[in-house]
């Protein structure tokens, strides 16, 4: 039988630190579903939440790397039931009725919905979702490794995916951190060849350990420049926050290669625009996706045997966990 209270971390105002607490067990509504949290992982989305950014309304929990079991469904649900091994990820639900969704483009819906930004999230023992937003766990995958599925990985799958990379190409990834040890694995695993891209030699055993095939000292000189004596690139996927770091990479770029970048430097990426007309270069962003792209990420991990590497720390350490985030192997975890 399910208590009445839980446990739970919030944020309750803007800057300060997490905070355990005692909630009331949320009950799920129609065509909602209630999840026995297991995982969580720890991303640097819950700034959202920690800041009060995007008028999020305080207190609340964050987490959207969610990784459990259904306990409990609403009125209209049935596609899930209870005892159901389910990911909750960044994308929170969508309105079903705007111009992206009735072309079925979920993650560009006019009114999205952030999970642990505009409902409570999984920094709790129980969440409750969307049914929308619940994509299906492999059984090989545990709770722990299916959580940053949920967003470092779905984000770089995704991404990669759509990149317009094709077996064979040359693929750089920029970055060898939450996303980027998983971007290493799927561009690997996808056939192409692989350079990773990162500050200093620390990093490079571990990448081409991962599935790197060459990599570049982004200390030592232009990492564009480094790519271009390497053949060029075809897609460069950066995982990097730097807009001048970014702009550099497009120098690496072959005729129509592409600057794929899912993480700002919130200014902007300044690249000559001859480099773009005199080979037809592009730069474009990349925005998470939805359950059924979570779904497939991993699928496609659990085929390919893609996981990620972790280090887990009780709900209790929350705020611990989301301090160490950036000096991680790779991804901090909450585990329930």
């Amino acid at each position: 039988m399910t208590s009445t209270m839980m446990r739970a971390v919030q944020a309750v105002a803007p800057g300060a630190p997490f905070e355990l607490a005692s909630l009331p067990v949320p009950e799920p509504g129609p065509g909602q579903v209630r999840v026995r949290v297991h995982a969580c992982g720890v991303c640097g989305g819950e700034n959202i939440a920690r800041h009060g950014l995007l008028a999020v309304a305080l207190p609340r929990v964050p987490g959207h790397e969610i990784a459990g079991v259904i306990d409990a469904v609403g009125d209209g649900v049935t596609a899930w039931a209870a005892g159901d091994r389910v990911g909750i990820g960044w994308h929170g639900g969508h309105c079903f009725t705007c111009t992206a969704c009735r072309r079925g483009d979920f993650a560009n819906c006019a009114d999205r919905r952030i999970v642990g930004a505009s409902f409570d999230g999984g920094y709790a023992e129980f969440v409750v979702a969307p049914q929308e937003t619940l994509a299906r766990i492999p059984d090989v995958l545990s709770f722990e490794q299916a959580g940053p599925l949920m967003c470092a990985g779905i984000t770089s799958f995704n991404a990669l995916r759509h990149s317009g990379a094709r077996p064979g190409d040359t693929v750089v990834v920029h970055g060898v951190g939450g996303l980027g040890h998983l971007a290493i694995q799927f561009a690997a695993k996808m056939g192409f060849h692989t350079i990773a891209v990162n500050r200093g030699r620390e990093k490079e055993d571990i990448a081409r350990e991962l599935g790197a095939d060459d990599y570049v000292d982004s200390d030592a000189g232009s990492a564009g420049e480094a790519i271009e004596r390497l053949g060029g690139a075809d897609v460069a996927f950066s995982t990097v926050g730097s807009s001048p770091a970014q702009a550099d990479l497009v120098r690496g770029l072959r005729p129509n290669g592409h600057l794929l970048i899912v993480a700002s430097g919130h200014e902007p990426i300044e690249v000559a625009p001859d480099l773009l007309v005199f080979g037809r270069r592009k730069v474009s962003g990349w925005y998470s996706g939805h359950a059924k792209d979570s779904e497939e990420t991993m699928e496609f991990a659990a085929r390919t045997g893609i996981r990620p590497m972790i280090e887990t720390y009780p709900l209790e350490h929350a705020e611990s966990a989301f301090q160490n985030m950036n000096k991680a192997r790779f991804r901090n975890v909450l585990t329930l």
